[in-house]
C-alpha cells in the first residue's frame, strides 16, 4: 500500500498529491475536476472523470467465433456494465451470428438493437442504476422463485402441465433478474460512485450479494427440476395426506428463504437465528415424510425422493444466505455487537 503525507495549505485546508502513474493512466491534469466519495471505515475514494462517465462502449469482434460463443460475448459484456456493444465480422454476419445476437437480447433486460448493417450489429442497454437497488432485486429474484416452486409442486398435486409449463416459463424472468443483479453488482464494484445508486452505503456487501444471487438463481432451477417432474409424470405416487405433507414442507422452505433474503436485506442477526432453528425444524419434518412412505416400486419412490431433494436444496441455499446475512449485520453496531 502506498501511503502519501498529508499537508496543510491554509488555516482550513489540507491536501495531499496524487500518484503522477495514476494521473497519468486516467490522464488527470492540472485544473481538471475529479470526484470524492467519502465511504464507511474511514475511505475516501477519488475518480477520474472518465471513471464517472456512463457510457462505455465494446466491440465485438464475431470473425473467429461461433455463434454460441457470440452469444456469451454479449451476456459477458452486458454484465461488465457496457452501455453500448457492438458485434462486427470482417465479411457479412452470418445469419447464426444475427440470431445470436437477438438470442442475447431477449435474455438480457433493458436491451435493445440500435443499428444493423450487414456486418455490424449495435446494441445498447437502457438499464439505468438508479432505476432499481440490489435489494428490490434480491427479493423480486427470491419471489420468482418461490412462484415457481408453488405452481411446480400444484401441478403435481392437481396434474396440471399447464402449471408446470407455467413454472418453467418464469425461469426466463429469474434468469434476467439475476444477470441483471450481476450487472449492477460489477458496476457498483467498478464505480464506487454508483454504489449509493444502487442502494449501498459502501461497497462491503457486494461479494456476499453476489453470492446471494446465486444461491437464489440455483433455488429457481430446483424449482424448475420439479416442474420438469411434474410435466413428464401423471402426479406423485403418494395418497392425499402425504401430498399434503409435501406442500406443507414447501410453504416452510417459501417461509425459510424469504426470512434469509429479509435478514440479509434488514442486516439482521435475529432474522438469521430465526433461519438456522426453521432450517433444523424443516430438515427433521422432509425426514419424517421419507420415513412415513408406504412401499412402492424404486421408480416411484425416486420420483418422490426427487421432489424433496429439490426442496431440501432450496432450503440449504436458504441457509446459506442466512449466513452472508449474519456477516452483513455483524459488521456494524447492535443489540449483540459493540465495535471500537
Amino acid at each position: 500500500m502506498e501511503t502519501r503525507k498529508v499537508q496543510r495549505l491554509g488555516p482550513s485546508t489540507l491536501a495531499m498529491t496524487l500518484p503522477a502513474e495514476w494521473a497519468s493512466e486516467h490522464d488527470v491534469e492540472k485544473g481538471d475536476e475529479v470526484s470524492l466519495r467519502t465511504g464507511g471505515k474511514g475511505t475516501l475514494t477519488v475518480l477520474s472523470e472518465s471513471a464517472a462517465a456512463e457510457e462505455s462502449e465494446a466491440v465485438v469482434d464475431a470473425s473467429g467465433l461461433d455463434a454460441d460463443a457470440v452469444e456469451r460475448a454479449l451476456v459477458a459484456q452486458y454484465v461488465l456494465g457496457r452501455r453500448v456493444i457492438r458485434v462486427e465480422a470482417s465479411e457479412a454476419l452470418t445469419s447464426e451470428h444475427i440470431n445470436a445476437v437477438y438470442s442475447a437480447e431477449e435474455q438480457l433486460m433493458g436491451l435493445g438493437v440500435i443499428e444493423e448493417t450487414p456486418d455490424s450489429i449495435a446494441i445498447r442497454c437502457s438499464v439505468d442504476p438508479e432505476d432499481f437497488t440490489l435489494d428490490n432485486l434480491l427479493e423480486r429474484l427470491e419471489n420468482t422463485g418461490s412462484t415457481m416452486r408453488g405452481e411446480a409442486i400444484k401441478a403435481l398435486a392437481h396434474e396440471s402441465p399447464d402449471l408446470a409449463e407455467r413454472a418453467l416459463n418464469r425461469e426466463r424472468q429469474a434468469n434476467k433478474i439475476f444477470v441483471l443483479l450481476l450487472r449492477l453488482i460489477f458496476t457498483a464494484y467498478q464505480n464506487p460512485t454508483l454504489a449509493r445508486a444502487v442502494g449501498l452505503d459502501d461497497g462491503f456487501p457486494l461479494i456476499g450479494y453476489r453470492s446471494i444471487a446465486k444461491n437464489l438463481e440455483l433455488t429457481a432451477d430446483n424449482a424448475e427440476d420439479i416442474a420438469e417432474i411434474a410435466l413428464e409424470s401423471d402426479g406423485l405416487p403418494v395418497d392425499g395426506g402425504t401430498l399434503r405433507r409435501i406442500r406443507e414442507l414447501t410453504d416452510q422452505v417459501d417461509g425459510v428463504t424469504e426470512l434469509a433474503v429479509a435478514a440479509a436485506v434488514d442486516r439482521d442477526y435475529d432474522a438469521y437465528l430465526e433461519v438456522r432453528e426453521q432450517f433444523r425444524e424443516l430438515g427433521a419434518f422432509e425426514r419424517e415424510i421419507l420415513d412415513d412412505l408406504p412401499e412402492m416400486d424404486n421408480e416411484d419412490l425416486l420420483e418422490v425422493r426427487e421432489v424433496l431433494v429439490s426442496l431440501q436444496q432450496t432450503a440449504q441455499y436458504a441457509m446459506r444466505n442466512a449466513e452472508i446475512a449474519a456477516n452483513l449485520s455483524l459488521n456494524q453496531e447492535s443489540d449483540h455487537i459493540t465495535i471500537d
